[in-house]
C-alpha cells in the first residue's frame, strides 16, 4: 500500500483522533457492551449487537489511524516562493470570480472547505504552477481555466 501525503494539519488530526478513540471512545463502547449484556439474551439483544458493531468500527478505525500515522508522508511547502505544492493556499480566477483552495493529501480533502486534494483534477493540474499561470481542467462540467493570482 502506497503511503499517503499529509500536511502537519492533517498529521494533527489523525493524531488527535487516534488519541480520542483510544482514550476515550474505546472505553465507552466497552461500557456499553457491559451494560447490555446485563440485558439478557445476546443473540437477540440489538442493543449488544449495536454495541459490537461500533466496537469493530472504532477498533477497525484505530488500526487505519495508526498506519496512515507511520506511514504517511509529511508535506512540507515548497521553499520556492510563487509554486503551487502540497499544504498551500491558492488563490484563482476563474472567468472573472476569485476561489481560494488548499491543496491537500487525498485523505485530508474536503471540498466544501475549499481543501482539494493533490490527486483532484484541479490539485493535479494546479500543482508545480506558478502565480501567473493559466491552466486548464478538463472536468465533468466542460473544459474551465484558472489563473493563478497568489499562493501562500
Amino acid at each position: 500500500m502506497e503511503s499517503k501525503v499529509l500536511t502537519k494539519e492533517g498529521l494533527s488530526k489523525a493524531q488527535e483522533e487516534l488519541d480520542y478513540l483510544k482514550n476515550t471512545k474505546k472505553h465507552e463502547v466497552a461500557d456499553r457492551i457491559k451494560l447490555a449484556k446485563e440485558f439478557g439474551d445476546l443473540s437477540e439483544n440489538a442493543e449488544y449487537q449495536d454495541a459490537k458493531e461500533e466496537q469493530a468500527f472504532v477498533e477497525g478505525r484505530i488500526l487505519e489511524l495508526e498506519y496512515l500515522i507511520k506511514t504517511c508522508v509529511l508535506a512540507e511547502k515548497n521553499p520556492q516562493a510563487g509554486i503551487v505544492s502540497v499544504g498551500c493556499e491558492v488563490t484563482v480566477d476563474k472567468n472573472g470570480q476569485e476561489q481560494r483552495f488548499f491543496i491537500v493529501g487525498s485523505t485530508e480533502a474536503d471540498p466544501v472547505n475549499s481543501k482539494i486534494s493533490l490527486e483532484s483534477p484541479i490539485g493535479d493540474a494546479l500543482l508545480g504552477k506558478a502565480v501567473g499561470d493559466a491552466v486548464e481542467i478538463k472536468l465533468p462540467a466542460g473544459e474551465v481555466t484558472y489563473k493563478i493570482l497568489d499562493i501562500k
